[in-house]
């Protein structure tokens, strides 16, 4: 399946990443965003120039840009029909339906349920079988935090554990939740879900008397994210020592940027430095003169 990144453009920043998002049929959380060129408004329209981005896909678009369609010879000596309807022409449907995600498309209308009839409650999280090895008191609990949250939330799905490192008697437990639509336990730029952990972390640690270190995820969400982003430090330290210019990349939260430092901090060609305030910011990439 086809991940390589994209380039989008826009007036704006944020313009040029909705341009591509839309062209992959994406949200923002399923990929990496490089910023090319934030682009400049000129003055008084002169000497404008637009943004430009590149979008790398985290997993397979749902959708591929589509060729016009090529137009149809036309008939040798038509005979007299009816003259269609106004509207649009078929070959704009055929485009439309081609491009359309079928995933996002309206369920069937349910049949309105009686009054006095309780709805089916949902399906609750449920436990994977445990993997190799002991499991300590902390990811039993944390397991049993994650599933009852989920749970509550409404979603159907199953709570995995396995150690960050199985080499390393003291990494971290990760709990992966897994099932279906669980994208808004991610939340832009995996903001939900980091709350999620900091809760899951809080209750553990308050229940055991001591403080823990447990990871939370989403379908592998982070170990996804973790591979993209070393791979963009390393794509854009090369950029920077062959344009011989700083890399800017886009605003990151703090877990996220420091995937990019320690990335490229033995890196003998550049260094980074993170610039801005708040949730605007963002990494830089400069070339060592």
């Amino acid at each position: 399946m086809d991940m390589t990144p994209i380039d989008a453009s826009g007036p704006s920043v944020e313009e040029a990443i909705q341009t591509g998002l839309n062209q992959l049929g994406l949200s923002r959380t399923d990929v990496i965003v490089e910023i090319v060129d934030e682009g400049s408004p000129g003055i008084l329209g002169m000497g404008s120039r637009r943004a430009e981005v590149r979008l790398t896909p985290l997993r397979p678009p749902r959708r591929q840009p589509t060729p016009p369609p090529e137009p149809e010879p036309p008939a040798a000596q038509p005979e007299q029909v009816d003259m269609p309807e106004p509207g649009e022409p078929a070959e704009a449907y055929q485009e439309v339906i081609e491009e359309e995600d079928l995933d996002e498309l309206p369920e069937p209308e349910e049949e309105p349920v009686e009054e006095g009839v309780p709805m089916p409650s949902p399906a609750p999280a449920t436990f994977a079988s445990e993997p190799t090895g002991v499991i300590d008191e902390e990811a039993m609990i944390a397991r049993e935090v994650i599933g009852g949250i989920v749970d509550r939330m409404g979603y159907r799905a199953n709570v995995h554990i396995d150690a960050e490192n199985i080499d390393d008697p003291e990494s971290p437990w990760v709990l992966d939740v897994r099932g279906a639509d669980l994208g808004s336990l991610i939340g832009k730029k995996g903001e939900t879900l980091e709350a999620l952990q900091y809760l899951a972390r809080l209750i553990v640690s308050r229940q055991l008397q001591r403080r823990v270190d447990i990871i939370i995820d989403v379908e592998g969400y982070k170990a996804r994210r973790e591979a993209s982003l070393r791979k963009l430090a390393e794509r854009m330290a090369r950029q920077a020592t062959r344009m011989g210019r700083t890399v800017t990349l886009e605003p990151m939260p703090p877990n996220e940027r420091r995937i990019i430092h320690m990335a490229l901090r033995n890196h003998n060609e550049v260094s980074t430095e993170s610039v801005g305030s708040g949730n605007k910011r963002r990494v830089t990439i400069i070339p060592n003169v």
